[in-house]
């Protein structure tokens, strides 16, 4: 054994005794049933695990239990866990649980043998004397409860013999039941058994699934008065029961029922009534069937030929049937409109009747050889109306019509007037050609235009800056004090975006950087403007309010006739090398990054306001302000437009400035171009469809600081 119990014993006992008298074991027992299970339990080894803290206890169970069977194995474990643990890996007979108090912790252990061994019988072996706890022991799942004190071997062994045989009939009766069940909820048709009064004691899955239920419980659960909650029709349950009353039995009783969500199908039901022997109806029992379907088929089938009928009638197209000799056997109401003629006087007549000769030998012609070969004709007919000279255009469709047999017994036509639609394309054709005029026209105005376009890009690209000045001027570009880069990506073949570097002294440098709304020619026109009228107002450059102002009351000026006032961002800095200073003035642009390497840190620059100011072209003279802020050698500025930022992703995510600032943070490393190049690929890749929607433009300056000065 197992668990530090003293005095162990051996985990298993193997006893060999002669077979006992099962009959005597069982006599007063339950019956036939239980005994055959306990012969043949008799004539198997028999398993039985003991689960006992008492190591002396377990030694005398084990002693009772010498002789159960020909080859009784009794395998002992300390606890409860332990014993779960080896029924787990290990096959048993039966399950012995001695008890060491009558209280309700041995009650929950119980329980949990129970419910986690189901199919294993248990008994109970503890202190006797108190009845009541026997019986919540019993309640608690156990098949016997034993008295330790008073415990013998005949009764053990009987004890066990008998739980076993009627725990394994147990488990029998559930199978064949589960058996029986599975067979009835996986029937197609409903089934059902009722009370005559109208309350379900019986229903199947199927049952359920046609009267729009999720099981049988909850149909039962909702029906509780047949004849009003089910039938639409009043009375029906009533006639129901009254047939069955007369007959005992139905067969297709065919009803309009409402299903759960109120909704209304046909059902047919079969039953047969149910009495006892002495003739009492005792419940109805039969099957239902969904015959909406069936129904509908019905009655589509019902009306199809007087819809058929109907449909022919109002139709815009001539309908004419005639037989194998070519006598009218029908004509709609349009045919006869259209050869002015009354259905009466049609029947039985031929073409000849009806036509001048010419024409009926050609429709004869042509009717005869579609009798012969019996196939379809379908032709367009040209005819000419004598007193306009109008030419008029019919479409014709004959078809042979058969008997049962197939043989060919007449034909049926219909025409129309297709007159109009002959003009139509007539006229279609020569649109076409007009617009495939148009459309080589159109071909070399757009090369023209191209042309122009191109011209417009390489006019806007120098107006870039092609080299950047150098501080002191003197400096090489990989020793200037301020070391300036760009990446400009239009979305079309013009931008919006602009932007310049400008030398103001030998040690300050002048940044503007604009994005006006939208894209293409007329946003290329604005920045064409901003660029001359930088170039005017370099006078202001020095303080970067006051060149905003003056920025923005010159292009409101301009654009104030237009009648289309054109929003225009912009933020303007000047670096000051000597000073080691940056002053800067914002108009509704997105914020710059200050890239400060010696603490690894990345801060967008914002005014000292602390709120921000009007974009251009807004208002005539809104206030800017201007911000100063100390820089050190080894910091970067990073401007940008927000064609950048703003990028549609896959889910419909959008690339936000957030992200734009933890992915600068996370190149902080890289020296400025590849920077610069690793950043456009990482929101590249992260657009949906891998190019930018709106123009980009990235402008940055390092600082190195001025060199020192020699003494």
């Amino acid at each position: 054994m197992t668990g530090g119990i003293s005095n162990p014993i051996p985990r298993v006992w193997q006893a060999q005794t002669q077979k006992r008298s099962v009959r005597n074991a069982l006599a007063g027992g339950r019956g036939n049933g239980i005994l055959r299970m306990v012969i043949g339990m008799e004539n198997s080894p028999l398993k039985i695990l003991l689960i006992s803290g008492d190591a002396e206890m377990a030694r005398r169970i084990g002693e009772l239990l010498l002789g159960v069977g020909p080859d009784t194995e009794v395998t002992v474990e300390p606890t409860a866990d332990a014993g779960l643990a080896m029924v787990a890996t290990n096959r048993f007979n039966a399950l012995l649980f001695e008890i060491s108090q009558a209280n309700a912790a041995a009650l929950f252990q119980i329980t949990s043998l129970t419910t986690q061994s189901p199919q294993l019988p248990l008994i109970v072996i503890g202190p006797g004397g108190d009845e009541s706890f026997l019986a919540e022991a019993v309640f608690s799942g156990a098949q016997d409860y034993l008295g330790r004190e008073t415990l013998a071997a005949d009764t053990l062994r009987h004890a066990v013999s008998c739980s076993v045989a009627r725990h394994e009939e147990q488990l029998a009766i559930i199978a064949e039941k589960e058996n029986y069940y599975g067979i009835f909820d996986h029937l197609v048709e409903g089934v059902f058994r009722t009370t005559v009064d109208g309350h379900y004691l019986l229903a199947n899955v199927a049952l359920a699934k046609i009267y729009g239920y999720g099981s049988p419980v909850e149909l039962m659960a909702n029906i509780k008065d047949i004849s009003r909650s089910l039938y639409v029709e009043p009375g029906r349950r009533e006639e129901f029961v009254r047939l069955m009353q007369e007959h005992d039995t139905l067969n297709g009783f065919e009803s309009q029922i409402y299903r759960k969500d109120g909704s209304i199908i046909w059902i047919k039901e079969n039953c047969h009534a149910f009495r006892d022997g002495q003739g009492r109806l005792l419940y109805y029992e039969g099957t239902v069937e969904d015959i909406t379907e069936q129904r509908q088929m019905a009655e589509a089938l019902k009306h199809s030929e007087s819809l058929y009928h109907s449909l022919v009638e109002t139709m815009p197209q001539g309908v004419f049937r005639r037989d194998i000799n070519g006598k009218f056997t029908f004509a709609n109401q349009t045919y006869c409109k259209y050869i002015n003629r009354k259905i009466e006087d049609l029947l039985g007549k031929t073409d000849f009747d009806l036509f001048p000769r010419s024409l009926a030998e050609k429709y004869w012609r042509d009717d005869l050889a579609i009798m012969e070969k019996g196939e379809t004709m379908e032709i367009t007919e040209e005819t000419r109306l004598i007193s306009t000279d109008e030419k008029l255009y019919h479409h014709v469709i004959k078809t042979p019509l058969r008997d049962e047999t197939g043989a060919v017994i007449g034909l049926q036509g219909m025409f129309w007037d297709i007159t109009e639609k002959i003009r139509i394309e007539e006229q279609i054709r020569r649109t076409t050609a007009d617009l495939a005029r148009s459309r080589e026209e159109l071909r070399a105005k757009n090369a023209v235009m191209e042309e122009n376009l191109r011209t417009a890009r390489e006019v806007q690209l120098a107006m870039l800056p092609q080299q950047y000045p150098l501080f002191p001027l003197d400096a090489g570009p990989e020793q200037s004090a301020l070391q300036f880069l760009h990446r400009y990506e239009p979305a079309q073949s013009v931008s919006g975006d602009f932007f310049s570097v400008s030398q103001l002294s030998p040690t300050e440098a002048g940044v503007l950087i604009c994005d006006v709304t939208g894209h293409g020619v007329r946003a290329a026109l604005v920045t064409a403007m901003i660029r001359a009228l930088a170039e005017e107002l370099k006078p202001f450059a020095l303080d970067p309010a006051t060149f905003l102002r003056k920025l923005n009351f010159d292009l409101c000026s301009i654009l104030k006739n237009t009648g289309s006032p054109m929003l225009t961002t912009a933020f303007y800095l000047v670096a000051d090398c000597a000073a080691g200073t940056l002053r800067f003035a914002n108009a509704g642009h997105p914020k710059p990054l200050l890239v400060r390497r010696a603490d690894s840190s990345v801060k967008p620059l914002a005014n000292a306001a602390g709120k921000s100011q009007p974009a251009l072209g807004l208002f005539a003279d809104p206030v800017y302000t201007t911000t100063e802020i100390p820089i050190q050698p080894g910091d970067f500025v990073m401007l940008f437009t927000d064609g950048i930022f703003e990028v549609l992703g896959r889910n419909e995510e959008l690339y936000s400035q957030e992200r734009l600032l933890h992915d600068v943070k996370s190149l902080l490393a890289r020296p400025a171009r590849e920077m610069f190049d690793e950043l456009v690929e990482v929101v590249r890749s992260f657009s949906l469809n891998g190019e930018f929607d709106d123009d980009v433009c990235l402008v940055g300056m390092d600082y190195l600081g001025l060199p020192a000065t020699k003494s």
